[in-house]
């Protein structure tokens, strides 16, 4: 009697196999169409993915869920979601290193005008030099109209020395201009800090903003 297990027929039983597993792996997809239908297939269209759709398995439960493609809005909605925490994420940081530099807003409001005071004592000392060279430039404007009265020529080294001491004076008033700039950057700046200090502290400032505190 003829063995019924040829090589043919073993591999086309195992052939067979094969496609009936892989079948089973492919399960089937349970997706809703474009008319609001729900559709069991074992293929799916592309355009009904962005729907969401399930996967089922070979007994029909649902092996997985895949959910719908989110909308442009939820895409903002998730992009606007993660920079508000990165910005709360930088502002810890900045509170972390506030709250390193001073514990209460009064030691905030000391060191401003520390500062304050320390860019107004150079300005001063600027002044200072302007109203020296100022005398100075007088005593050779002075001496020069002496020679134009006297209908003599006004040597170059004197003029040189007019026209110099004029760029000092220039250079000195723009410089006090910069830093009192910089005085009222510095004021707006400390007054951001103190008022943040107030509120991650809770404590409220007992010292003028407006007016130095000596002694302090």
């Amino acid at each position: 009697m003829t063995n019924r297990f040829t090589p043919l027929r073993i591999a086309a039983a195992m052939a067979l196999a094969l496609g009936t597993i892989a079948t089973a792996h492919a399960g089937m997809y349970r997706y809703t169409d474009e008319n609001g239908q729900i559709v069991i297939s074992n293929t799916i269209p592309q355009e009904a993915t962005k729907r969401g759709y399930d996967i089922l398995g070979t007994n029909g439960r649902v092996m997985e869920t895949v959910p719908p493609a989110p909308t442009e809005e939820e895409i903002a909605a998730r992009e606007a979601e993660k920079q508000r925490q990165e910005e709360l994420e930088i502002q810890r940081e900045k509170d972390r290193l506030l709250l390193k530099r001073y514990s209460h807003p009064d030691q905030a409001v000391r060191a401003m005008h520390r500062k304050v005071r320390e860019l107004e004592g150079l300005i001063q000392l600027k002044r200072g030099n302007i109203s020296v060279i100022s005398s100075q430039l007088d005593n050779e404007q002075s001496r020069a109209a002496d020679m134009e009265r006297a209908g003599r020529d006004i040597p170059e080294a004197s003029l040189e020395k007019i026209r110099r001491l004029e760029s000092q004076i220039r250079d000195l008033e723009q410089e006090i201009r910069v830093q009192n700039r910089e005085i009222e950057q510095l004021k707006s700046a400390f007054e951001a800090d103190i008022e943040r200090l107030e509120e991650v502290t809770g404590e409220s400032r007992t010292l003028s903003l407006s007016q130095p505190e000596k002694n302090q």
